[in-house]
């Protein structure tokens, strides 16, 4: 059972890298589709919302403040 957890952790934490990667060099249809409308962290949505922000991508942040976030 520790097997597949740690799989899964790894692949989040791969694709939360996928994502900051793509903000940061504004490929907007990439974050997109990373994004894939799953709610997140209230940490995680403003830290890749200040990275956003700072490439002053108005369409990224956008896409970032439509997500749920966790509870």
């Amino acid at each position: 059972m520790k097997t597949n957890n740690t799989e899964l952790n790894q692949h989040t934490i791969a694709a939360f890298a996928a994502l900051k990667t793509a903000i940061a060099n504004s490929e907007e249809q990439l974050v997109k589709e990373l994004l894939d409308k799953q709610p997140m962290q209230d940490i995680e949505k403003s830290y890749l919302i200040d990275l956003a922000k700072l490439n002053n991508n108005h369409t990224i942040i956008a896409m970032l403040e439509g997500i749920d976030v966790k509870k």
